[in-house]
């Protein structure tokens, strides 16, 4: 704790509330750009870009069953999103699948169902057509 004797110290108040900008003035300042107005083609505030995702068809070592692998999220997105999104994605198209780390496997070969899911949840999507 600071006493008397620190700098930083000023009698009355506690030095956890002492704020750094308490002397600073806004007088002289010059005036800041202006903000453009929202235009019709910028994305809700509540709606973030969730990036592009990559689909791969597979068929190694499942003894020639095909699964759809979606692949490639961006790194803001947790591991318990990836985890709903793959729960999501298994009821719409109505099969199994798993996630494996930070990707989705889904069993069946289905890939214009999940690309068309995924781009309505608001991702890019590249790979297969």
């Amino acid at each position: 704790m600071a006493g008397k004797s620190d700098p930083r110290f000023v009698p009355g108040n506690t030095p956890e509330l002492n704020s750094p900008f308490a002397n600073l003035k806004m007088e002289g300042l010059p005036a800041g750009a202006e903000v453009p107005a929202p235009s019709e083609s910028a994305p809700e505030p509540g709606k973030r870009k969730l990036g592009r995702v990559v689909l791969r068809r597979e068929t190694a070592h499942r003894g020639g069953k095909v699964v759809i692998v979606v692949d490639d999220f961006a790194p803001f997105i947790g591991a318990a999103s990836i985890e709903e999104l793959g729960r999501k994605l298994r009821n719409a198209c109505g099969c199994g699948g798993t996630t494996r780390g930070r990707s989705i496997e889904l069993q069946g070969d289905q890939p214009a169902k999940i690309r068309a899911f995924l781009e309505k949840e608001g991702f890019k999507v590249a790979g297969v057509t």
